[in-house]
């Protein structure tokens, strides 16, 4: 995987073998974006199979149990893990000899990986239809090949825009705290010869209310069935200030970032560290022991929501109804 830690600057890849080093890089955010961390899950599943010294399937399924804790415990908020992960361990309980369970785990691993590229274009496709030739397409955060095995969610409804033969212009904010969009997003377009301009955060609403933006897609770490979406924050910000400007506002998510059965009181915000938002690298730009609170994520209501663009489909308000018609139409 690419090291997203050391973008722009540098384009590093690593290579793990180890279950506990993905937990460590899904942890450290050298992997982030929820399609990717569903799949690396998966991965670091395959691998805890290929590490256990397991003469039985039951000693094989209490290792790979194991695993799938520390992996979990890594990121509580993007449903795609507990996807991934859950994906993994149903297929490890069908084998009936160690073998055969670590050569299914590895397979369905990298048909994950596989499929959630084809995903990602069928989603870039239906979501295209939603956008005009010389649009402005604000983004936040980075939901592009980064944040998943290849073509994203979000910028990959762009790019689909792109290829059917639009031309469109992309502004992307840049992120605060960890620079997701001025690190990943704007190298990852720059890289792949698209307009992009690079906003601060707190330059959302000029860009708005200037006429900059013509639309606005985002991706998701979690869409409830009411259409409740949960995405990096500042999100809710950006969906609030296009309501108030009469801007389409779009996310851009697989149905295995769907979460069919939890409430908005029931999902767990993920708290991250002081020192993201107290320094940026080794230079201090708070004073010591000053409260911090930085959550990774905020949730987005769906009557400030245009559209959900998914593989299936583009959900339309009321989601409650269209979201349930999606996943039945999906079976």
């Amino acid at each position: 995987m690419i090291d997203q830690t050391k973008l722009p600057n540098e384009l590093v890849f690593v290579e793990y073998s180890d279950y506990n080093e993905v937990a460590r890089a899904i942890k450290t955010l050298i992997v982030r974006g929820a399609p990717a961390i569903g799949v690396s899950g998966a991965f670091g599943l395959a691998l805890a199979a290929l590490q256990s010294k397991a003469t039985t399937p039951e000693q094989l399924l209490s290792d790979l149990e194991q695993a799938r804790k520390i992996l979990f415990e890594t990121r509580p908020t993007a449903v795609n893990l507990a996807w991934g992960l859950d994906k993994i361990m149903q297929v490890a309980k069908q084998g009936d000899n160690v073998e055969s369970i670590k050569q299914s785990i590895i397979k369905t691993a990298q048909e994950m990986a596989e499929d959630d590229i084809k995903i990602n274009m069928r989603m870039g496709k239906n979501g295209s239809i939603l956008f005009d030739n010389n649009d402005t397409i604000m983004t936040h955060c980075n939901a592009g090949s980064l944040a998943t095995v290849a073509y994203g969610t979000a910028l990959g409804v762009i790019r689909a825009t792109k290829e059917s033969g639009k031309n469109v212009k992309v502004i992307a904010t840049e992120t605060r705290p960890v620079q997701q969009g001025s690190r990943l997003t704007a190298f990852e377009l720059k890289h792949d010869g698209f307009d992009v301009s690079l906003i601060p955060d707190t330059a959302v609403g000029y860009s708005m209310a200037n006429k900059l933006v013509n639309k606005v897609v985002v991706g998701a770490d979690r869409v409830l069935r009411t259409g409740h979406v949960y995405n990096k924050i500042g999100t809710y910000q950006v969906a609030l200030m296009a309501k108030q400007h009469g801007i389409p506002f779009y996310v851009a998510a697989p149905l295995s970032t769907f979460d069919m059965k939890s409430n908005p009181q029931d999902v767990i915000i993920e708290q991250r560290k002081a020192t993201e938002v107290t320094q940026i690298g080794d230079k201090k730009t708070a004073p010591d022991g000053i409260n911090v609170i930085n959550p990774a994520f905020d949730m987005t209501p769906p009557e400030l929501i245009s559209g959900i663009i998914t593989e299936a489909g583009v959900a339309k308000p009321p989601f409650v109804e269209s979201i349930s018609k999606l996943f039945e139409a999906n079976k």
